[in-house]
């Protein structure tokens, strides 16, 4: 995996993500974290009682018992008792389950995403959970490599892995975000928002960077996140948490799971609150999940989930440099008079008495049925369905209704040929999306004239399949193809000012081929070489109200090189990748984020990703049994984004990211649950902000620390942000050519803040 440890230590640690632990360490680690022998024979018989036994970095074990199945379908015959081929490799085969049959525990997904051979990894909850207020994807995911989430206003972040949607300045672009696997975050058109995501619901989320995360189907340069909420079998009968701090935030949460006899639920909702660092950057939201299991057979699982979010909130704004280091508290405001620059879309001068909004009102359904074939052979399939209200007061006021559909169907075969151990996944996925998209004139944050009506309609159709042939037990040679076709179509609706209705289509073929290699039981080495390619979403064709731009798909082919390991002091990840890039999507308006898309000829993202946890002193004070421990964490990125000999702007550093970023801690662990440290976050290098390369940001370094305990049944912490109250830049927007001249694009970091919280569960 990409990313280092972070312990969080407690009397009841959490779940290790194993670092390429492969071949016989995997299954030693699944044997003991299941409770269950390691053949695969064994290893896939049904629900038995288990015990989950792993080690924290202070080496004090955790014991949960798994919840079982009723005696009934655990006395059924099962296609799973049946022998299982077995190679020689220890590697456990896919498709064993110590609770749900669809739903992996975290031990049993960190085993299946180490087979992938590339940047990939696995984030315990417990890791942001129990430490932290665990309310952006920040929160969650800053300490995986090659994983920027820039803050912007509240839980509005940019995302970006490797790259991806750099000249999108709202909303989101080039990541796949999926729930389970199968309900979609993002639009059917490629966009997607992070107000939706509570961190605090999920179990685990998995990071797929790039080609890697083509068993779902994605093709963006990006990859995929998907968010995998627990099961009845592996979440506690009752949690709740509150959570308190600065700039009037407020969170509360409850859930709850269990089983009862073939059926299983988890249920889960959140309250939220806050006034924000910046003016106008209040907030309110509401949100929950669920989802019910019920096991037919031995073999036969159906899942039903269900969830809704209601967001309310206000948006500062973009603001100059000069403003944003000086008075990062401040909103947007216009230079000059009021609703000039603007007019006609907009009257008045500031974010604030124009209302600048975001909310949202969503509601996604989906089942998934989860079928044993035999023992490593395993069927998926499902449906979906999404309805989703926006209201978005911003230059205008936009009302956008949407409801998506879809569904997939998914085989994944771990058996033999001719001897060799072989594993194919393949599968298909639609996903169909049709929104009545409305522009009105802001008129001091109400409704105008109407200013654009249109129906936009998204049509996809991905066929994939990944193979993986294990020429030698620790030795796996990968091949992958995917196709794609995706259709647009806009019908306008409004044609006072001429007819905007017009249609594209794209298709496109990504092949992947790759190697993994188990060179111990403790380190792996991997190589892959993958294509992706992008349609563009409704936001880059169309621009304006009867502007429209004519877009080729983006192309990449990406290389990548790696290495991960681990021993018990000691965990690594490391890769180095190159992407060359045709048609990236880019911004071109000079002078303002509000960008005009167009393709560039062709761009270079390359980087290198290193994570990295060691033990630096146990037994600093508990010298015998149970061990204290001081750990470091560490997650490094290096990226270098260019153009490549474009005719504007030569070899010129793509704008919008980091060269350098470094998040680190320092963590002392009791074996009392007690833990504190500091940690860093540190851009040593300015970026630029603009194509033409005339205007940058500034590095900075902010600190914080936390302290807190973890217990069986409680938890609590306190965290300490920006303790310098440092004035930073935490986020950019791009631009085609700010010659030279400060432009409104910049967002500040949040300022010294203090957050605590407890947990407690049974």
């Amino acid at each position: 995996m990409s990313s280092c440890l972070r312990p969080q230590g407690s009397t009841r640690p959490t779940l290790i993500r194993q670092y390429g632990v492969p071949s016989a360490l995997s299954v030693a680690i699944l044997s003991v974290a299941l409770g269950a022998p390691s053949s695969a024979q064994e290893a896939v018989t049904e629900l038995p009682e288990v015990t989950v036994t792993t080690t924290a970095p202070t080496g004090k074990p955790k014991a949960k018992a798994a919840k079982s199945a009723p005696a009934a379908i655990a006395q059924q015959p099962s296609s799973a008792e049946a022998e299982a081929p077995s190679d020689g490799s220890d590697h456990p085969q896919f498709g064993a389950r110590s609770g749900s049959l669809g739903v992996p525990t975290v031990a049993e997904a960190t085993v299946e995403i180490e087979r992938t051979p590339g940047g990939v990894d696995l984030v315990p909850a417990e890791e942001y959970k129990t430490s932290t207020p665990a309310v952006t994807l920040k929160d969650a995911l800053d300490y995986v490599p090659g994983v920027l989430v820039q803050p912007k206003w509240g839980e509005d972040s940019r995302l970006s892995i490797r790259g991806s949607g750099l000249s999108r300045n709202f909303h989101g672009r080039g990541v796949l975000l999926l729930i389970d696997g199968i309900i979609p975050l993002s639009t059917a058109d490629g966009a997607s928002d992070f107000q939706e995501i509570d961190p605090t619901a999920f179990r685990y989320i998995e990071v797929y960077k790039g080609g890697n995360a083509l068993r779902y189907g994605a093709n963006t340069l990006g990859g995929a996140l998907n968010f995998v909420m627990p099961t009845g079998y592996d979440s506690d009968l009752f949690g709740a948490r509150v959570d308190v701090g600065s700039f009037g935030f407020h969170k509360l949460s409850a859930s709850s799971g269990g089983v009862f006899g073939a059926a299983d639920y988890f249920i889960t909702g959140t309250w939220q609150e806050q006034d924000g660092f910046r003016d106008h950057s209040e907030g309110e939201s509401t949100r929950g999940a669920m989802n019910v299991g019920y096991r037919l057979t031995p073999d036969v699982e159906t899942r039903f989930y269900l969830s809704a979010a209601h967001i309310r909130q206000d948006i500062p704004g973009a603001v100059t440099k000069q403003q944003a280091l000086s008075n990062p508290e401040g909103a947007f405001v216009l230079p000059g008079e009021p609703s000039l620059p603007f007019f006609p879309f907009s009257t008045g001068n500031d974010n604030v008495d124009r209302d600048f909004e975001r909310n949202i009102d969503a509601v996604r359904v989906a089942n998934r049925t989860t079928v044993r074939l035999a023992p490593g052979t395993v069927a998926e399939f499902g449906a979906f369905y999404r309805d989703k209200q926006l209201d978005h007061p911003i230059l205008f006021v936009l009302d956008n209704d949407t409801q998506e559909k879809g569904g997939f169907a998914r085989i994944v075969d771990d058996s033999r040929i001719g001897g060799f151990r072989n594993t194919l996944v393949a599968g298909v996925s639609i996903h169909n999306g049709e929104t009545r998209s409305r522009f009105y004139r802001n008129i001091l944050g109400e409704r105008g004239a109407l200013m654009s009506d249109s129906d936009q309609k998204s049509d996809n159709t991905i066929v994939y399949a990944e193979n993986s042939f294990f020429v030698q037990p620790t030795v796996a040679l990968v091949a992958g193809l995917q196709y794609v076709d995706a259709e647009r179509a806009v019908s306008d609706n409004f044609l006072s000012d001429g007819n905007s209705s017009g249609k594209a289509s794209f298709d496109f073929w990504n092949p992947k081929a790759g190697i993994a290699w188990d060179v111990t039981p403790f380190a792996q080495v991997f190589a892959n070489v993958s294509r992706s390619g992008e349609a563009p979403t409704f936001s880059e064709i169309t621009v304006t109200p009867a502007l429209t731009t004519s877009l080729d798909p983006q192309r990449a082919t990406t290389y990548e090189i790696g290495t991960r390991g681990s021993t018990p002091d000691f965990k690594w990840d490391l890769a180095l990748y190159r992407s060359n890039i045709d048609n990236e999507f880019q911004c071109l308006t000079v002078g303002s984020s509000l960008c005009n898309q167009v393709n560039a000829d062709k761009t270079i993202h390359q980087g290198v990703e290193l994570g990295v946890g060691a033990a630096l002193w146990s037994g600093i004070i508990e010298t015998a049994g149970r061990l204290d421990q001081l750990w470091l964490n560490a997650a490094y990125t290096f990226s270098d984004f260019r153009f490549d000999d474009d005719a504007d702007y030569g070899d010129n550093e793509l704008p919008g990211a980091p060269r350098h970023y470094l998040r680190a801690e320092l963590v002392y662990k009791h074996p009392s649950g007690v833990f504190f440290g500091p940690n860093i976050e540190w851009v040593p290098e300015a970026y630029f902000v603009d194509n033409e390369n005339t205007f940058k940001t500034d590095a900075y370094a902010i600190w914080g620390a936390r302290i807190g305990y973890e217990g069986e049944t409680f938890s609590a912490y306190l965290e300490g942000r920006n303790l310098s109250d440092e004035a930073y830049i935490a986020s950019a927007s791009v631009s085609g050519d700010l010659g030279g001249a400060d432009g409104a694009v910049f967002e500040p970091g949040t300022g010294r803040a203090i957050y605590g919280g407890f947990q407690v569960k049974w």
